[in-house]
């Protein structure tokens, strides 16, 4: 004897089986001006591969003033991450974790500078921390300190416009972990900064690690607030940036040569975070 037929059965079955993802082709409409934005980013791109002097690249990035460029550069924006770790990381944590009046005012304060132009960015480091600045003056007066147009102040200029995104990253992973683990280490007596230290920051590691290498990309590709606050010194505040716009005046060979080791880094960046941004299809 055959068992009755249990439509129940047969829905559950069905609705049981993994759903298949149309494949559709995309309109007209869409699909034009989706290829034309395509274009319009990835030619420029291309273009420097195509134009890129090959022959004499090695002799370009060897030259010691590149050289020299690309080695403070390096130096630099590893100093401007460090510093984004030390001082963003408890700030993220701060904006995530406690509630204050005006957090939201030093939440859009603190990414500030993502939007803003970074001359305007390296004219606000001149008037805070210049010789004459609101607070420059009495670090020169008082302590013989002097921040603009040195090495310092490239790192400064480079920490001013990379923390926020290091922020960002690291806030973004403290909101999505679970707070109760925290509170769990709390309740078994640990203090609120050994609860961070021992339980909290392993949990956001990858977060860190993300905003770390965004800010340190950023870091590495600032321009306007370096040539604005710590000028275009060869050795001392030339970065390759800087040695990108100068070489372009008199060698654009050279000038693409530069480019495509930026853009090379570039690249090597968001290969290193793609599975933090796209997710499996």
């Amino acid at each position: 004897m055959t068992s009755p037929h249990k439509p129940g059965a047969a829905a559950e079955s069905v609705q049981s089986r993994p759903r298949r993802r149309r494949t559709r082709g995309a309109p007209l409409p869409l699909l034009l001006p989706a290829l034309v934005g395509l274009a319009f980013l990835v030619v420029p791109l291309l273009a420097l591969l195509v134009r890129a002097p090959w022959r004499e690249l090695p002799e370009q990035l060897t030259s010691p003033e590149v050289w020299q460029a690309l080695q403070l550069s390096l130096l630099c924006a590893t100093s401007a991450t460090l510093v984004s770790l030390v001082l963003g990381v408890p700030l993220a944590w701060v904006l995530a974790r406690t509630e204050f009046r005006g957090r939201g005012l030093v939440r859009a304060l603190v990414t500030l500078p993502l939007v803003l132009p970074p001359v305007v960015g390296g004219v606000a480091l001149l008037t805070a921390l210049g010789r004459n600045g609101v607070v420059g003056q009495y670090l020169d007066q008082w302590f013989g300190i002097t921040l603009p147009f040195t090495t310092t102040g490239v790192v400064i200029a480079e920490a001013f416009v990379a923390m926020p995104f290091l922020v960002i990253s690291v806030e973004g992973t403290l909101r999505a972990a679970d707070p109760r683990y925290e509170e769990a280490a709390t309740t078994l007596g640990a203090s609120r900064f050994t609860a961070f230290r021992r339980v909290t920051l392993p949990l956001i590691a990858p977060g860190i690690a993300a905003g770390s290498v965004l800010a340190w990309a950023r870091a590495l590709g600032e321009f306007g607030a370096t040539i604005t606050f710590a000028g275009n010194f060869p050795g001392r505040t030339q970065t390759m940036p800087l040695a990108v716009y100068l070489a372009m005046q008199s060698d654009p060979a050279a000038a693409i040569a530069l480019s495509l080791v930026l853009l090379a880094v570039s690249v090597t960046v968001l290969a290193g975070l793609r599975d933090r941004w796209m997710t499996a299809s």
